[in-house]
């Protein structure tokens, strides 16, 4: 800690990393912490049994961005991985996002007309009324009809989130994919794929810079105030309310737990997302690595992950804000706190307490780093 730094960023994930690296190429000293053992944050992968194991849960980097695309292959050359997750309810397997093979396998039906008439049945058969839906069930009956939301979105959205769909709001779902077409792409971006070697990668080239220095095991928070007296400015990518000690009250997080293992099998469940849509399945989803590179790795060997949602307390990893109004609220609050605070840059997930996807995050880092640049010589 001193004064030959121009910067001090806080966590080495995706925003701390892109800042850094581009205030380094403008001349900038940078010094990155990070209480993690490893950088890349969230998007941390490491080998094992010769496959890419995502640590933190799967990441299918998409964008329709062209500028976003072009900067993130500085730094990985990416596959052609098409995202194409499927829901198993019971033992009953379809194709997500919800699209004509989830139609054909459900209800028997052939051609997007019986699709749409069928769906068009169950709202009406729901007496939604005239009313905008109130909460995230009469959404998702509104967009898909009661077949779909009772086996594919019910179960697995009150474990994502921990409460009873009727509490969670609409929006949360507003913008789900709904195809009529047999196509199993699951998002509609231009671009898309995963970094052929995994993405840690992609930070360690944009720390690598002879102008930033790395520490990881490092806490912000067991010296914040030597910290903020000694760096001129500090770019803060951790948990908003942690900063000002929760002076306002916690804003709310999810939290998540994984189970990762090394299966004596050349391919567990064929294919690199299986999402759980029953309630009574504690996990929602189980990844299997080696298929976002097409089956590469050892011979007889697969690694799986479960994933466990869980409810966040002090002390466990933030994974992603609960965005209802009751926190967007409290959260305005906290982003009044730091406009007061001239010294210190918020951003990522939990410093502007946003669900970020990977491009957006690269995004707005480049935002922040046009707005600080353009004010600082």
């Amino acid at each position: 800690m001193n004064e030959q730094y121009d910067y001090l960023v806080v966590g080495a994930g995706l925003f701390g990393a892109v800042f850094a690296h581009e205030a380094a190429l403008r001349g900038k000293r940078v010094k990155v912490i990070e209480k993690r053992d490893h950088i890349a944050g969230n998007i941390y992968t490491k080998e094992v049994a010769g496959i890419q194991v995502h640590q933190y849960g799967a990441h299918i980097f998409h964008t329709s961005d062209r500028e976003i695309w072009d900067y993130v292959n500085q730094f990985a050359e990416f596959n052609r991985y098409t995202n194409s997750p499927v829901a198993n309810y019971k033992g009953h397997m379809y194709n997500l996002p919800f699209n004509m093979n989830t139609f054909s396998e459900l209800w028997g039906i052939r051609t997007p007309a019986e699709a749409a008439a069928k769906i068009a049945e169950q709202r009406a058969a729901a007496n939604l009324g005239d009313h905008q839906p109130r909460n995230l069930e009469e959404q998702a009956i509104a967009l898909i009809g009661t077949d779909i939301y009772k086996k594919l979105i019910k179960g697995y959205t009150e474990k994502q989130w921990g409460q009873k769909a009727t509490d969670l709001p609409a929006f949360i779902i507003r913008r789900l994919p709904v195809r009529y077409t047999y196509d199993n792409n699951y998002f509609n971006d231009t671009y898309q794929g995963i970094p052929i070697g995994g993405y840690t990668q992609i930070v360690e080239k944009m720390l690598a810079h002879p102008e930033i220095t790395v520490e990881t095991n490092t806490d912000f928070f067991a010296h914040k105030a030597e910290y903020l007296a000694q760096y001129p400015k500090v770019v803060f990518t951790g948990m908003i309310d942690q900063f000002f000690d929760y002076q306002l009250g916690e804003l709310a997080y999810r939290s998540l737990r994984f189970e990762t293992e090394t299966v004596p099998v050349d391919n567990y469940q064929g294919n690199a997302v299986v999402n759980y849509t029953d309630a009574e399945t504690p996990y929602t989803r189980v990844i299997e690595h080696k298929h976002f590179e097409f089956g590469k790795g050892d011979a007889g060997q697969t690694v799986i992950t479960r994933e466990f949602p869980a409810n966040w307390q002090r002390g466990d990893e933030p994974y992603y804000p609960v965005n209802n109004q009751t926190n967007n609220t409290l959260y305005k609050q906290y982003a009044k706190l730091a406009a007061a605070e001239p010294q210190v840059i918020f951003g990522g997930r939990l410093g502007q307490y946003r669900y970020y996807d990977m491009h957006q995050v690269i995004h707005a880092a480049l935002v922040t780093v046009a707005s600080e640049f353009a004010t600082t010589k």
